[in-house]
């Protein structure tokens, strides 16, 4: 299939006017599901906090509208709190500083914004405090509830905290953030990518011999399904990890996440929620895996040459094509998603075929990276 140039930019205009137009509501809260066409606020605490700001700055970046930039920075502020806070922080630091402060640092420099890599750099040394080092691994959520042990638990998402600790690296010098990073990345190729590409969600070790103990199913069906995000995780995760380490192995475990989700796409290039379903079980899209997936396949494109940089380019564009010209809230002002049908978490019958905001930035994300207007934020 080839597509007809032209449409990523109209996307891109579409996706500018519809973000100026909904953050006169939105403001510096932090969407996480669009309801009733309406998104709901989170606290600044919760795992989605950076992606309305990360969002706010893609579409700064080409507009040099201020009113944007002064929302996106009035999020990073308020996250101030959080850190100071504690309590709350889990392996997700990286979603949350990378998309403000590393984007916000990224974007304007050490003279405008020294402010930021300082809570980057912070951000990153508690990302770090997290690792286990008998078990290699970044440890996922603090307890929930009381009583609860989950100090041995990990998690397929936590790939994409990574960079974080490798731009900490990169900017101080100090090689230390990396090696953890190395470390969870090396863990994750040894007990979340099956052999066929598909991923475990989380994985349980014993936080005292690091020895594997369990795998959960987590946001997917079951154990041994196959979380269509999950995946998407994989193939943007890994294929970020070889772009800071130049490590053949992740290149090599993003490019097997990547065709096990392309071989299971349907007709629409649009994920269900899970891959491996049973007769019965409802099979809703998951249009944030499928924004996800396109941007680790556009990084991928560029990672490799020839007829594979080819191949991983056009499946990105076809996947980002699709969701605009199918799933896209263009033309519905009472809509304030960009990208209907995603499921966050179908297991626990939460936010279902509803626009969620990291499908929303993924989406802007692939388009930018389509249209090259930048480098990355992570």
């Amino acid at each position: 299939m080839t597509l007809q140039a032209g449409w990523a930019q109209e996307a891109w205009d579409k996706t500018v006017r519809k973000v100026t137009r909904t953050s006169k509501r939105i403001g510096d809260g932090y969407p996480h599901a669009s309801v009733g066409g309406q998104y709901q606020l989170e606290p600044a605490s919760w795992w989605t906090a950076g992606f309305w700001p990360g969002l706010l700055w893609l579409v700064y970046r080409s507009t040099k509208d201020e009113a944007l930039r002064g929302l996106a920075e009035s999020c990073e502020r308020q996250l101030d709190q959080v850190m100071a806070d504690y309590y709350k922080l889990d392996h997700d630091i990286g979603f949350m500083w990378t998309l403000t402060s590393v984007a916000r640092y990224k974007l304007l420099g050490a003279g405008e914004a020294p402010d930021s890599r300082r809570r980057a750099l912070l951000a990153a040394n508690l990302l770090a405090a997290r690792f286990n080092v008998q078990g290699n691994y970044i440890r996922a959520w603090n307890p929930w509830r009381e009583g609860e042990q989950n100090a041995g638990w990990a998690i397929i998402d936590c790939l994409m905290n990574l960079p974080l600790l490798y731009w900490a690296s990169n900017e101080s010098g100090d090689p230390r953030f990396k090696h953890i990073a190395v470390r969870h990345a090396d863990t994750a190729l040894e007990h979340f990518i099956r052999p066929d590409g598909s991923v475990n969600h989380i994985v349980v070790f014993d936080p005292a011999t690091g020895e594997q103990l369990r795998v959960e199913g987590g946001q997917g069906y079951a154990p041994d399904s196959a979380w269509s995000r999950g995946t998407a995780w994989a193939i943007y995760g890994m294929s970020l990890s070889y772009n800071y380490t130049g490590d053949d192995s992740y290149l090599h475990a993003a490019k097997r996440a990547a065709h096990f989700f392309l071989a299971n796409l349907p007709e629409d290039h649009v994920p269900h929620w899970d891959f491996r379903l049973p007769e019965g079980v409802a099979a809703y899209r998951d249009s944030s895996a499928g924004a996800c997936a396109a941007c680790g396949l556009l990084l991928l494109s560029k990672q490799v040459g020839g007829q594979e940089a080819t191949l991983y380019r056009q499946a990105g564009e076809r996947i980002l094509h699709s969701l605009y010209t199918r799933y896209g809230a263009w033309e519905d002002e009472r809509e304030e998603g960009l990208v209907t049908h995603g499921t966050s978490h179908f297991p626990e019958g939460k936010n279902i075929d509803v626009p969620l905001i990291y499908g929303d930035y993924y989406f802007a994300e692939g388009l930018s990276l389509l249209l090259e207007q930048g480098e990355l934020f992570w």
